[in-house]
């Protein structure tokens, strides 16, 4: 067989596992082998999503969520080969809108981006470090260090809640901060925070050579909070909570 019609041959077979109602099988393979692949496939996929998105495989039919991951598998071409990233791809295929149905609750896609963020977080190869750091420095007047195993997050709806039994078809009126992060112990967690403090640590993220006096000033510039010192009090209280999470991992001097 010639390159050109070999290749023709492999799109073919290709498309055809894709999505076998849509494209028929090449000539000539015999359909019980063929059953084999189309199984293999879709089957591999298909778990790795459900594992990944346990909520949002939980809240739709069993005909709807087959119809999702087959049009996943169908048209979205991933940029990664690896099994570990399919949840990543999940998440930019609908995030393009191309799987959506008009009856997909509205709040599919975050649902999905915040499970997908709490396996990032469990997946991940980073550590919390064991030195360099004052673990009881002043988180005032050294420098806050956030841990790498943290994200701040922003949701229309509250994701976090979302189960059979509950789920909003409207939107809040405010933004819902999330705050996902793994422990010492390497368990995921997360916590509902409110916007200064979700601002508060991106501010120290922002800015990693300041102390938490410094950055605190910075938020109150932002609030137009004209009591510092009053902020400073309840910041605080705030980063110790964070700390006492290991969300904040210690603090560092700032170097002359």
């Amino acid at each position: 067989m010639s390159e050109p019609g070999f290749k023709t041959l492999q799109r073919r077979f290709a498309a055809h596992l894709r999505n076998p109602d849509s494209h028929p099988a090449p000539e000539n393979i015999e359909d019980r082998r063929l059953d084999i692949y189309r199984n293999l496939f879709f089957n591999n996929v298909n778990g790795f999503i459900r594992q990944g998105f346990p909520v949002l495989h939980s809240i739709l039919d069993s005909q709807r969520w087959e119809r999702l991951v087959r049009s996943f598998f169908e048209h979205h071409a991933c940029q990664t080969p690896y099994f570990l990233e399919i949840p990543r791809e999940f998440v930019s295929f609908l995030a393009s809108g191309k799987g959506r149905e008009p009856e997909d609750p509205p709040f599919l896609l975050e649902l999905a981006h915040y499970e997908w963020m709490e396996l990032v977080l469990d997946a991940s190869t980073e550590e919390i470090p064991r030195t360099g750091v004052q673990e009881q420095g002043d988180l005032l007047r050294a420098i806050p260090q956030l841990s790498p195993l943290h994200a701040v997050l922003s949701y229309h709806f509250p994701v976090h809640h979302i189960c059979d039994t509950f789920q909003p078809d409207q939107p809040q009126e405010q933004p819902i901060w999330l705050l996902v992060y793994r422990d010492r112990e390497d368990v995921v967690r997360f916590m509902e925070i409110n916007a200064p403090t979700a601002r508060l640590l991106q501010l120290i993220d922002e800015h990693p050579d300041e102390t938490g006096k410094a950055v605190v000033a910075r938020l109150a510039e932002e609030l137009q909070f004209a009591d510092v010192e009053k902020l400073e009090h309840f910041s605080r209280d705030i980063l110790q909570q964070m700390r006492e999470r290991d969300i904040l991992i210690g603090t560092t001097l700032k170097s002359c």
